[in-house]
């Protein structure tokens, strides 16, 4: 049995459409069209054939780069069509032999990933002018249909044979990872009693019935469906108000900004992030331009953390720079908002901030003298779930932008400064008093912005012992409690979404009525019977 989570398979998030293996991307004036067809013998670990259109984590990494590419190299593209390259075939959903074979942090970082890529789909709807059309050609199940979701429409054949289903529950004793309930309940709103239905029906329905129930939106006969698809993404096109004009070419990474050193010892990540510079401060349409340097490598370093470096269980946050440079490149965002390329790049920060806190780790940012934790880059001690700032002569500051409030929400759409403060506004008005300010220790711990703040005399002690402490409990108490207190008051789709794979899919996946040896996962296809503990507890 291949086990999918140790380093010898590391995993790299890096691609391009040249070397994508299950993705074919194509455009027609502002329509773009993802052909999901999946090699089956290209899995990213040996062990399984991804059969039936059915995909593993490469097929999601190659699907997240594919939407990068078309924010940033194409502005032309207003809507893009997600469909299938194979016929009577969408998508099967996530490969079960994949799972079957996974460790538990394996399909956990797995489910996680993918519900960040369907999120970042709702998210350039949302704010990018990107609309979506899941064009269903053949037979949709699990991740598939949960992809179709998060698309603003979905269009299905109707040829008496293809059907959607959610079938995780009845076949696999599992449910649907990557916000299939969720997306029923809150974003299509199906009856609660059909959903029941639905959802326990693995065998799933058809077209008319599909219509019917709300599941999906517009149906047509095989002979018409390709003139629908185009009708509806055209009609969709129309709503976006992307400009068109020349792309920026997402150029192969070069790290030069986010340095991120591992001590496996302390299983401590220092991650020191370089502030910009006076040259940093003009709209830089290419790759490099500071902000989308940053987007860039900081999600990379996220996901490698997160993927290839399971035992490293403390991210400590640092910044070196200038405060008023960074506070003049956040004026300049600002400015520039209303550009596609500088929209797409506050897009990609948003993104890549929120997949920060939704990472199962802890997380400290220390403010010492020459960092800049300043608007943007603020974002990040705000993120953190401690912060200790030195308290000296000469000691060090941080500065808040109007970027700060609203610009960067979490996933529960509150900024970090409303869920710092649990939603109270008080607090959260005295800091847009001080918006522009260089704010010292004295300034922020009065502020709230800062958990704790030694003198120099206790700083190297009292940090050593903070970390120290923090990497000794329980990983798993931590994980649940972050999780429960990053994102108070506030509920939204992503956070149910989040939530309930924090809680409920984690604690399923670690069951025996799933993942034991005669669990429902596990026998999956061998035509045995799973055999269930049948106590409910």
């Amino acid at each position: 049995m291949t086990d999918l989570s140790q380093p010898a398979l590391r995993v790299s998030f890096e691609t391009h459409p040249a070397r994508y293996q299950h993705w074919k991307l194509s455009f027609d004036g502002p329509v773009a069209t993802l052909a999901l067809d999946v090699a089956e013998d290209k899995g990213l670990a040996p062990g399984y054939r991804l059969k039936l259109n059915s995909y593993d984590l490469g097929v999601d990494i190659e699907l997240a780069d594919a939407l990068n590419r078309i924010r940033f190299e194409h502005p032309e593209v207003k809507a893009v069509v997600i469909t299938s390259g194979k016929s009577r075939m969408f998508c099967s959903g996530a490969n079960i032999y994949m799972l079957g074979q996974s460790t538990h942090a394996w399909k956990v970082n797995f489910c996680k990933f993918t519900n960040e890529t369907r999120n970042g789909i709702e998210d350039a709807s949302r704010h990018s002018g990107l609309k979506f059309l899941a064009a269903l050609n053949g037979t949709t199940a699990g991740g598939g249909y949960e992809l179709a979701l998060a698309c603003d429409e979905i269009a299905m054949v109707d040829d008496r044979s293809s059907t959607v289903s959610l079938p995780e529950v009845p076949l696999l004793g599992v449910l649907p990872g990557t916000g299939g309930l969720t997306r029923l309940t809150d974003k299509r709103r199906i009856r609660r009693d059909l959903a029941d239905v639905f959802c326990t029906t693995a065998e799933g329905v058809r077209a008319d019935r599909a219509k019917q129930w709300g599941l999906v939106d517009h149906i047509a006969k095989p002979q018409q469906f390709a003139e629908l698809v185009r009708t509806r993404a055209l009609a969709l096109a129309a709503q976006s108000d992307r400009p068109g004009g020349a792309g920026v070419a997402l150029t192969p990474l070069e790290p030069r900004l986010v340095e991120v050193k591992i001590d496996a010892a302390a299983r401590r990540a220092d991650i020191t992030v370089a502030g910009p510079t006076r040259e940093d401060l003009a709209v830089l349409r290419e790759a490099r331009w500071y902000p989308l340097q940053l987007a860039r490598e900081l999600d990379a370093a996220i996901l490698d953390l997160r993927h290839n470096h399971l035992d490293i269980g403390l991210w400590v946050l640092r910044t070196k720079g200038e405060i008023e440079t960074a506070l003049a490149l956040d004026g300049v965002l600002e400015a520039n908002a209303g550009d596609w390329f500088v929209r797409e790049t506050i897009g990609y920060l948003r993104r890549t901030l929120a997949r920060l806190e939704v990472s199962s780790r802890s997380i400290f940012a220390v403010i010492e003298p020459g960092s800049c934790f300043a608007g943007t880059l603020a974002e990040l001690a705000l993120a953190a779930d401690r912060s200790y700032m030195l308290e000296a002569k000469d000691g060090p500051a941080i500065a808040l932008s109007p970027l700060n409030f609203g610009t960067y929400p979490t996933v529960s759409g509150a900024t970090r400064l409303e869920a710092r403060f649990c939603g109270e506004r008080e607090p959260v008005e005295a800091a847009r008093q001080v918006i522009g300010q260089r704010l010292d220790t004295h300034d922020a711990r009065a502020l709230g912005l800062v958990t704790f703040t030694p003198d120099d005399i206790d700083w190297e002690e009292e940090v050593r012992i903070a970390l120290e402490e923090r990497a000794s409990l329980s990983p798993d108490a931590l994980t649940g409690m972050e999780a429960s207190l990053r994102f108070p008051v506030r509920e939204n789709m992503a956070t149910r979404i989040f939530g309930r794979l924090s809680a409920w899919q984690n604690w399923i996946f670690n069951r025996p009525n799933a993942v034991g040896e005669a669990g429902a996962l596990k026998v999956y296809g061998t035509g045995a019977k799973a055999k269930f503990n049948w106590e409910r507890v």
